[in-house]
């Protein structure tokens, strides 16, 4: 163990002598390396950077707090970290780059022709290097824009909020609309039951059937009395009567039966139907914005003394493997 630990500490003894041997090719090296890097740089368009911060809302059914009586969920309540990661999906779908894309005309603005091969690629390479999306540790979300105008990047970041709010509303309105046309076609159904039985009803009306079981109970009263008086003719005349009433008895019972459960269905469908149409109609907010972007005074990249650093201490270190094989096949 000694011995491995000696031959170690030579090696690096070894190792750092040679650095320093060395130390004139490897700073004009780094200094080489920095002036390229440096000069680079400044090749490189200037961006300005316009960010966006917003909480996500929960998506809630707006109907639900009208006219449910229970209400589960606070409607002023912040989302929580699912919300946040479900519109961030939205942010950085294709649906939001595309209208961004169409909006501002980046095809002209990034200079890319729409015309040739992989141009579809290259804008979603080009787009995703400018504009960026993300959680941060406070559960908010932060939108990220960088553009050579930053009167544009703060124009872009504003209007890629505006327009996630307004997908998550069009999604969710759709969602809606779905359950809306079900719910209206059950409640129309519904109603046309209701009519038939009622149009039914009415007709037995027009026999002289009203109320069937208080008709039979009177009469019933009238025939017992008619019979105790000694009144044949009469109680014959009230028999009669109840005869002609006996075939509607089951389709009387089973009519106001039917149409007693079909008006409870009613109040229930028409209630889901209401439901359904004020989530299908209202846009509420899918997102809370803290802070709006502001077009920024400053260049956000590229950073031209890291670019400097990093080409000096690359170049270096080139320098420093290339002086080591030069070495090592001597």
């Amino acid at each position: 163990m000694d011995m491995t630990s000696s031959n170690n500490n030579v090696q690096d003894t070894t190792l750092l002598r040679r650095v320093w041997d060395w130390r004139q090719p490897l700073i004009i090296a780094g200094l080489l390396g920095g002036l390229i890097s440096a000069a680079a740089s400044f090749l490189i368009e200037p961006e300005f950077q316009s960010s966006v911060v917003l909480f996500a809302l929960p998506q809630q059914s707006i109907g639900a707090q009208f006219y449910e009586e229970v209400k589960r969920e606070d409607i002023l309540a912040y989302g929580e970290t699912e919300d946040a990661e479900r519109l961030l999906q939205i942010l950085n779908s294709d649906r939001i780059r595309r209208r961004v894309i169409e909006k501002y005309d980046l095809w002209t603005h990034y200079s890319i022709d729409r015309g040739q091969t992989g141009a579809q690629a290259a804008m979603a390479k080009v787009y995703a290097g400018k504009v960026g999306a993300s959680l941060t540790r406070y559960g908010s979300i932060r939108i990220d824009v960088y553009d050579s105008a930053p009167e544009m990047a703060r124009n872009m970041a504003n209007d890629i909020a505006q327009l996630t709010d307004s997908v998550a509303n069009q999604l969710r309105n759709d969602r809606a609309s779905e359950a809306l046309r079900y719910a209206d076609r059950s409640l129309r159904q519904n109603q046309n039951e209701i009519k038939e039985m009622e149009g039914r009803l009415g007709d037995l009306r027009s026999v002289g059937i009203y109320d069937f079981p208080i008709q039979i109970e009177g009469l019933n009263e009238q025939y017992a009395t008619a019979l105790a008086e000694g009144q044949t003719t009469r109680a014959e005349n009230i028999q009669s009567k109840m005869e002609r009433l006996a075939p509607y008895a089951n389709e009387y019972n089973q009519l106001t039966t039917k149409l007693e459960d079909a008006y409870e269905q009613e109040a229930v469908l028409k209630k889901r139907y209401d439901l359904n149409k004020l989530d299908a109609e209202s846009q509420i907010p899918a997102a809370f914005v803290v802070d709006r972007a502001a077009a920024s005074d400053k260049k956000a990249r590229p950073v031209r003394w890291l670019i400097t650093v990093m080409g000096a201490v690359s170049l270096a270190l080139a320098a420093l493997v290339f002086l080591l094989m030069r070495d090592a096949i001597r």
